[in-house]
């Protein structure tokens, strides 16, 4: 079995490195320097410069590269990229709905996957979810056009104290993260609010309306990103009415 291509180079250790790209550089597409692109994909430094330089030489370009600023994506880079994401986004969710894979599970089964699929089977699966917005993660999955929606999203690390958020996507490479975060109640849509406190090794954190805090390690917190919990407000107002005697 050899991963569908829509030209000559397009193999798949090139989608690899594509949405690596794609996801490091984030909605702002800003260089991704090689040493993160190695920390990312497991691989050395001066193989990952190969590879730029290979990738910027193709006909048509996959991507910009400058030695010591980094790569971006290409036009035709970027639409792989988006095609290779949505594919495996698109798997988590069906292996997730579907095939009773919990969160922890798939992300590597869909990386070894998502090379693989028709478009046709793409659609089959979309369809069969409903053209869902999100994967079991809450990461947004590109549109069958190719556009990929923007969502400003912060890391929790870098979250403001006492500001109501809401968790929207969480970081799928740890399956040991995952089911730490499952024992906390930890998942995309449950509200939260960082406490006041040191951020040196954890965060106090507390959900929802609880009135019990607990503590959240560095490791665990650097993996979720949030919003701004826009329902606060509309809680806030029933709460008091409730309240009112």
């Amino acid at each position: 079995m050899t991963p569908k291509r829509n030209g000559p180079h397009h193999t798949e250790a090139v989608d690899d490195y594509l949405k690596a790209i794609l996801e490091l550089g984030g909605v702002a597409e800003d260089r991704v320097t090689s040493n993160a692109l190695a920390r990312h994909l497991g691989v050395r430094a001066a193989s990952v410069t190969g590879m730029l330089q290979k990738l910027a030489a193709q006909k048509p370009a996959l991507v910009k590269y400058e030695k010591h600023r980094g790569a971006r994506l290409a036009a035709a880079g970027r639409m792989r990229a988006l095609e290779v994401l949505r594919h495996h986004r698109l798997l988590e969710r069906f292996l997730h709905e579907f095939l009773d894979y919990s969160w922890d599970e798939v992300h590597d089964e869909a990386e070894r996957l998502e090379h693989f699929i028709s478009e046709r089977f793409e659609d089959r699966i979309a369809d069969k979810l409903g053209d869902p917005e999100t994967d079991p993660h809450g990461h947004l999955i590109p549109q069958r056009n190719g556009a990929l929606p923007a969502r400003p999203e912060v890391l929790l690390s870098n979250w403001a104290c006492g500001v109501p958020a809401v968790i929207s996507s969480v970081s799928d490479r740890d399956p040991a993260a995952l089911r730490e975060m499952t024992r906390l109640g930890l998942q995309p849509g449950v509200a939260l609010t960082v406490e006041a406190g040191t951020r040196n090794a954890s965060l106090r954190i507390r959900l929802g309306d609880r009135t019990e805090s607990f503590r959240l390690s560095q490791a665990i917190s650097s993996g979720i990103s949030v919003t701004a919990d826009r329902n606060c407000r509309t809680r806030s107002r029933k709460a008091a009415i409730r309240a009112t005697p």
